[in-house]
């Protein structure tokens, strides 16, 4: 384990002794925790090599809207992919790794539709699910917290819907089969772990401020997934009791996790139409939303690249 401080200017490291991953991406002073004495990465430029743009081909998003079903209710997806553009480190004689995209508690929305397409602009191949059904969509925050709440009490229905989307994303032409992530925000943050705890055999998970209950930790015994949690610091909804129990549930079940905390962000904070007061709980922060998605892209190299090697 590495724990990771950043100051404005410099990034040092030091070893931890733990199982999981813990990064702290905080703008402070770095000398309240680290002797001056230690010496400054000299990673930056490799890091920039790691997540830097994919083939340089002209891009073209092409869109696609899936329709699918849970019995006798229908959901409708969204499909993004540039079959001109490979991320970073991959084979072009390969098929093309891919990405569940899991929705916040508002269901699928623009927000989603435009994330698969940033997917689909670094190569991916982009699915964004519905779990709610086609047409279903909370009119404010108050039927969102009933419509989500319907889901995170009941975890099987929730799984399924997650792993019917799966299924979808896996039926995308050239897509790489054993090379699937998935990531989520908000509700779906907590839905790509719930993903996870069902068994699906994905390569790895990013949750972007998800929820981090643990209320089956049994379940965690099912994860095949490498995990990447990206946690605002200041994030008034998720106890710090809910963080213990999931990182015990993680190493009790020898889980490659990681998590990444972000100074002064709240819920939501990878979202812009959540504003920009961090008094109400929820609201953007640039910074932290660019550190996340940059973290993202590393975690995603190390993923498929490796993966590609094999």
């Amino acid at each position: 384990m590495v724990l990771l401080l950043q100051s404005q200017h410099r990034l040092y490291s030091m070893p931890v002794p733990a199982r999981g991953s813990f990064m702290l991406c905080c703008c402070l002073d770095v000398r309240r925790f680290v002797s001056s004495k230690l010496p400054a990465l000299f990673a930056i430029g490799l890091f920039a090599g790691l997540i830097g743009t994919a083939s340089v081909a002209q891009a073209e998003v092409q869109t696609q809207t899936i329709v699918y079903n849970d019995g006798d209710v229908v959901l409708e997806g969204f499909l993004a992919f540039d079959t001109s553009v490979r991320p970073a480190g991959t084979k072009a004689d390969s098929g093309k790794p891919g990405v569940l995209v899991v929705h916040q508690w508002m269901g699928l929305t623009d927000y989603e539709r435009r994330r698969c397409r940033q997917l689909a602009e670094l190569g991916y191949i982009a699915f964004a699910l519905d779990i709610y059904g086609r047409g279903v969509r909370p009119a404010d925050t108050g039927e969102a917290a009933e419509f989500s709440g319907k889901y995170k009490s009941d975890r099987e229905l929730y799984r399924r819907r997650l792993n019917l989307g799966l299924e979808q994303l896996r039926k995308a032409d050239n897509l790489a089969s054993d090379q699937v992530a998935a990531i989520g925000y908000c509700f779906g943050g907590t839905g790509v772990i719930e993903l996870a705890r069902s068994g699906a055999d994905v390569n790895g998970i990013v949750s972007f401020h998800g929820g981090l209950d643990s209320p089956t930790p049994e379940d965690g015994a099912n994860i095949k997934a490498q995990i990447l949690i990206c946690h605002g610091a200041d994030d008034p909804y998720v106890p710090k009791e809910d963080i213990e129990a999931t990182i015990a549930e993680f190493d009790a079940n020898d889980v490659d996790w990681q998590m990444n905390v972000y100074a002064n962000a709240v819920h939501s904070f990878t979202q812009p139409m959540a504003g920009n007061d961090n008094s109400k709980g929820a609201a953007y922060n640039e910074k932290a939303d660019h550190r996340s998605w940059d973290a993202m892209r590393v975690f995603f190299h190390e993923l498929f690249a490796a993966k590609q090697a094999e």
